[in-house]
C-alpha cells in the first residue's frame, strides 16, 4: 500500500486496555488554566516510568465548563482503578490546587467513582466545606487567594493505551515534520492525547534489557546509528525513525486517530518519508490490535 508516495507497511500496532479519567480545570485565565493542565500533566509519558501517561485533550471555552470561566480538559490514563485514584489525587493535589485561581471538575460519567475533593478536603484542616449543586457535590477548600472548588468524585472508564506508528524518513528534520504534521491533525480528535513531549517519541522502546533490573530498553532494531551492530528493520537509506503513541477512550477513537495521523503524516512526505510502520508483540501482550493497511482502507 502507497500512500501519497509513502509506502505503509503489512503490520500492525499492540495496544493495551487502561482505565482513564477526564478532567475539567478552570481558572480565571485561559493563560493560567493551561499552566494548571500542563503542570497537572507533565512527567507523564509512559506507566512505565512515571505512573501514567497523561496530556491536555483541548481548550475549553467559557460555554464549555460548570463555572463559565475558560478551562483545559486533561485525560489521564493508568493501569488500574486504584492506580489512577492515586495519580489524580497527587497531581490534582500538587499542581491544580496548588495553582492561582482554578476549580477541578470531573469530565466523564459512569464507572466506580474515584475519590478527588473528599481526599483533598483534608487541606483545609478543618475549615472545608461542602456544597451540593444539581445533585453533584462540591468541596469548598480555603486557600490563600479564596477558596479551591472541586468536586467530591469523578467517573471513570475502560480506555486503550499504546497505540502507535513509526515514521521511517531519509533525515530527522523531514521525519519530524511528519510527526508534527500527524500530531496536529490528531490533537483536533476527541477522546486521544499523544503523551510524549509535543506529541512524539524518539526513544522507542522493546521489552527486556542486557542489563539487569530494565525492563525496557532502546529498541535498537530502529537505531538508525547501530544498524551495522544489531539485526536492523531499517534500510540504509533511512536514517531516522520516530514514533507517536495514541491512548484514547475507545478503541474506536485510537483507530481513528491513527488513520488520521497516518494520513497527515504522508502528505507532502513523498521521497522523504519512505515507511510507516508499527510497534507490536508479535500479538501476545496486548489485547488490541491496529493494523495498518486496514486502518487506511
Amino acid at each position: 500500500m502507497i500512500i501519497d508516495g509513502v509506502e505503509i507497511e503489512d503490520t500492525f500496532a499492540e495496544a493495551f486496555g487502561m482505565r482513564a479519567t477526564r478532567l475539567v480545570v478552570t481558572s480565571d485565565s485561559a493563560r493560567w488554566a493551561r499552566i494548571a493542565g500542563e503542570t497537572a500533566t507533565g512527567f507523564a509519558t509512559s506507566v512505565i516510568g512515571c505512573g501514567a501517561e497523561a496530556a491536555i485533550e483541548r481548550d475549553l471555552r467559557p460555554n464549555e465548563t460548570p463555572d463559565g470561566r475558560p478551562g483545559v480538559a486533561l485525560l489521564i490514563f493508568a493501569m488500574n482503578r486504584d492506580g489512577l485514584a492515586k495519580v489524580v489525587r497527587d497531581r490534582v493535589g500538587q499542581c491544580v490546587l496548588t495553582c492561582p485561581g482554578t476549580a477541578c471538575y470531573g469530565g466523564i460519567e459512569g464507572g466506580e467513582p474515584l475519590p478527588l475533593g473528599r481526599v483533598l478536603r483534608y487541606f483545609g484542616d478543618g475549615l472545608e466545606s461542602a456544597k451540593r449543586i444539581d445533585g453533584r457535590r462540591y468541596w469548598r477548600i480555603p486557600v490563600m487567594d479564596g477558596e479551591f472548588l472541586c468536586e467530591d468524585t469523578i467517573g471513570q472508564q475502560k480506555a486503550v493505551g499504546g497505540g502507535n506508528f513509526l515514521i521511517l524518513g531519509r533525515k530527522p528534520a523531514p521525519a519530524l515534520a511528519a510527526a508534527e504534521r500527524a500530531v496536529a491533525a490528531m490533537r483536533a480528535l476527541p477522546g486521544v492525547i499523544m503523551p510524549f513531549p509535543g506529541g512524539v517519541a524518539r526513544s522507542g522502546s522493546k521489552i527486556g534489557s542486557r542489563y539487569k533490573g530494565l525492563s525496557a530498553s532502546s529498541n535498537l532494531a530502529y537505531g538508525p546509528t547501530v544498524k551495522g551492530a544489531v539485526k536492523t528493520a531499517l534500510a540504509p537509506e533511512i536514517d531516522a525513525v520516530l514514533e507517536i503513541v495514541i491512548d484514547g477512550l475507545s478503541d474506536e477513537a485510537v483507530a481513528q486517530a491513527m488513520a488520521v495521523g497516518i494520513r497527515a503524516a504522508c502528505a507532502g512526505g513523498a521521497g522523504e518519508i519512505l515507511r510507516i510502520s508499527a510497534g507490536n508483540y508479535d500479538g501476545k501482550l496486548g489485547a488490541f490490535q491496529y493494523h495498518l493497511r486496514k486502518l487506511l482502507t
